[in-house]
């Protein structure tokens, strides 16, 4: 079955592959800054099911396929913190996020159509995070980098920011801004296995 990506993320993309799978990407471009919900976890699944009805508009409607779409926000205080887009957005959130715990959420909304017919799943998956007591001149280095203005949060697990990060409580792939074990239950609850999806390389 043809597997979608609906996230122009190269590390959700890079985790999917890492976890058996080969999916297409097609990016929904709609316009997250426009979007608002009550909590941050409602603003996850909003997105998420936004990003997802987007780009399946875009597609074959006759094919089958399963649909994959996230989105991430990083909770601080109850608060949903996004992208942080410049230096000083950055060095504000570090400030605020050092020796500290946030709570990383992303929101995962599936289709699954066959025959026409399509289902959806939905669910957000919450970890928290520790963060390191960095010094600002760890943060302008940070900034130097250029990863942590397009990311949720304004932080990384797998890359510079790595280093920042002390601890985590809950499933580390959903720090990476996609949650395996949760597709893999929202897939099965939808009826596809999540192994049928596999491309196991030689066979």
């Amino acid at each position: 079955m043809d597997v979608v990506l609906a996230s122009s993320s190269p590390a959700r993309l890079r985790e999917l592959r890492a976890a058996g799978l080969a999916p297409r990407v097609v990016v929904s471009g709609i316009d997250e800054g426009a979007v608002t919900a009550p909590t941050p976890r409602a603003l996850a699944l909003t997105l998420a099911r936004l990003k997802g009805d987007a780009s399946l508009a875009t597609l074959d409607p006759n094919a089958d396929l399963v649909l994959l779409a996230c989105d991430s926000v990083l909770d601080l205080d109850g608060v949903a913190v996004g992208k942080p887009g410049t230096d000083q957005a950055v060095r504000e959130r570090w400030r605020s996020l050092r020796n500290r715990d946030a709570f990383l959420t992303t929101g995962h909304y599936v289709v699954v159509r066959r025959d026409g017919v399509a289902r959806t799943a939905s669910a957000a998956a919450t970890t928290r995070v520790r963060f390191a007591n960095v010094s600002d001149e760890e943060i302008e280095a940070y900034i130097a980098t250029g990863e942590p203005h397009q990311v949720a949060g304004g932080f990384t697990i797998d890359g510079y920011g790595a280093a920042f990060i002390t601890g985590l409580g809950g499933d580390p792939h959903n720090v990476v801004g996609i949650s395996i074990p949760l597709l893999r239950s929202l897939l099965a609850d939808l009826g596809v296995a999540w192994t049928s999806l596999w491309q196991v390389p030689g066979r």
